[in-house]
């Protein structure tokens, strides 16, 4: 364990003799560790520190105060509705000056959460009713969150769900080639420029005031939500940094292409990829019950099209960083980005192939 995890720990309010610390999760953006402390009866309880990622997050400040604000507001949420706030949402440790953060001595900034015992995480799809699980969290999160005047919220990564902003980033990158690497690629590029509706169909509703600005998670996989181990039950939404304005349809479109996918991200065989009509047909079922009426009922009509966009623009993304040099997104073998790149426009194919199926299924739970 470094100095500086231990000058962390020693600044945040906490009871007790520290026992044990060590990494925790699968994160790729901040380092997690768990902590764990004896009381003086015997009891131990655990928290969740971690260091932020200054790179990603460049105002640390500004998204404290969002997952403050949202935190507090969803405390009061789930206590009017009879639930139990030490579980159903993120409880943040202060630190002895009473902030929600500390900078350390090399200027890291840290924060410390509530351990959620009784409940995991998993990283991939294992059955339906999972995945149903999760959209009525992700739902519920929505719902919870319907009155909140998502305006005041901080955006924590700038254009981060701009699809169209996205766009000519990717034409940039193309232009540019600093790699030497778009002529080997030429036809993920003319997927993209075949594609470019996808980046601009709800930027101009935006525009034109036909889509609401809700409070959404901008990151909404299956490991960000916690399962109740005895119930099975989703019980808590974790993960908060990049919670900030978007589109509703922006958070059932990712959790649908990122757990929907019969295939891994990066899987290079691209004959094992496609969308789950059942996992969809579970994830919208779930997603919709647990929005509980609070969406408008062209948001509902337009979330095949979020699926579809979400997808469309992450493996943009990827083709981008692969132009770029692999810069943003950590690779572990040569073409990593490529691949992942390429099971992205797959999907987006399969999508097209089977929206008649996803139209359906949406009206059905509508």
């Amino acid at each position: 364990m470094s100095c500086l995890v231990e000058e962390a720990i020693e600044r945040f309010q906490h009871e007790g003799t520290l026992v044990n610390t060590e990494i925790w999760g699968n994160g790729h953006i901040n380092n997690t560790f768990l902590v764990s402390f004896e009381k003086e009866d015997g009891s131990t309880y655990k928290m969740i520190l971690q260091q932020m990622n200054k790179q990603v997050f460049q105002k640390p400040v500004e998204l404290m105060e969002n997952v403050m604000n949202v935190t507090s507001y969803l405390q009061e949420r789930i206590l009017q509705n009879g639930g139990d706030p030490a579980r159903e949402t993120l409880n943040v440790f202060p630190t002895k000056d009473g902030r929600p953060y500390y900078v350390d001595t090399a200027g890291e900034y840290w924060r410390a959460y509530r351990f959620i015992d009784g409940a995991a995480c998993y990283e991939q799809v294992s059955c339906t009713e999972e995945f149903y699980q999760s959209g009525l969290s992700f739902g519920s999160f929505q719902r919870l969150l319907a009155e909140y005047p998502a305006e005041t919220l901080h955006e924590t990564i700038a254009d981060f769900h701009d699809t169209r902003a996205r766009f000519q980033v990717f034409k940039k990158a193309v232009e540019e080639d600093v790699c030497g690497r778009a002529a080997s690629v030429q036809p993920e590029i003319g997927f993209v420029l075949n594609h470019e509706y996808l980046a601009n169909v709800f930027m101009e509703m935006v525009d034109k005031g036909e889509l609401p600005l809700r409070v959404t998670h901008n990151d909404t996989k299956l490991n960000n939500i916690m399962i109740d181990e005895k119930t099975k039950k989703g019980i808590c939404v974790i993960d908060l940094d990049t919670v900030m304005p978007g589109l509703a349809m922006n958070d059932f479109g990712d959790a649908i292409r990122f757990g929907a996918s019969t295939a891994l991200e990066d899987e290079p065989d691209l004959t094992k990829v496609s969308c789950s009509m059942e996992l969809y047909e579970a994830f919208t079922k779930g997603f919709i019950e647990g929005c509980g009426g609070r969406l408008t009922e062209k948001e509902i009509d337009l979330m095949p099209m979020g699926a579809k966009v979400m997808t469309f623009e992450c493996g943009m993304r990827f083709l981008t960083d692969y132009l770029q040099g692999d810069v943003y997104f950590k690779i572990h073998r040569e073409g990593h980005n490529l691949d992942r790149c390429r099971t992205q426009f797959k999907l987006v194919e399969d999508m097209e192939q089977k929206w008649d199926t996803m139209c359906e299924i949406v009206q059905k739970y509508k």
